[in-house]
């Protein structure tokens, strides 16, 4: 009986973090939203681990949060009003999660034109912070 107690407690366990993760991703992601639309890219690169990678779609990947805030400044320049909406967070352990998510933006000129897409992001605790470890995302559903 104790065996079974533990073995239910261990797995209830593994399944807390993710509950736990998800809304403190989901206010990272409000607070990125916030950054980006104040043009606060400096914010935003602050919200990256320190090694983070960001890969955008069509370009070079971007490594540090040096060379992130420059490609978000960059990115800014042609969309705007970002949504982002987390779909499924999963524990990869205490110290690290994946998100899955979608996202909508308009771009910027003189017919703006809605762009969606998906996203996966690792996580990584940092202290006590959650940061953005790895960012991909591309358009399509």
């Amino acid at each position: 009986m104790r065996n079974i107690v533990l073995v239910m407690a261990f797995v209830i366990s593994l399944s807390t973090p993710a509950l736990a993760q998800k809304p403190e991703i989901e206010a990272i992601n409000n607070k990125f939203v916030e950054f980006f639309n104040k043009g606060d890219f400096p914010g935003i690169a602050s919200l990256y681990s320190a090694d983070a990678i960001a890969m955008p779609p069509g370009s070079s990947m971007a490594r540090g949060r040096a060379a992130i805030e420059v490609m978000w400044k960059s990115m800014a320049e042609q969309v705007g009003d970002p949504k982002l909406t987390t779909v499924d967070v999963k524990a990869l352990g205490p110290l690290a999660a994946r998100e899955i998510g979608t996202f909508a933006l308009k771009t910027k000129g003189p017919t703006p034109q809605e762009v969606t897409g998906k996203y996966v992001v690792v996580w990584e605790k940092v202290g006590n912070d959650w940061k953005l470890a790895t960012d991909i995302w591309n358009e399509g559903k």
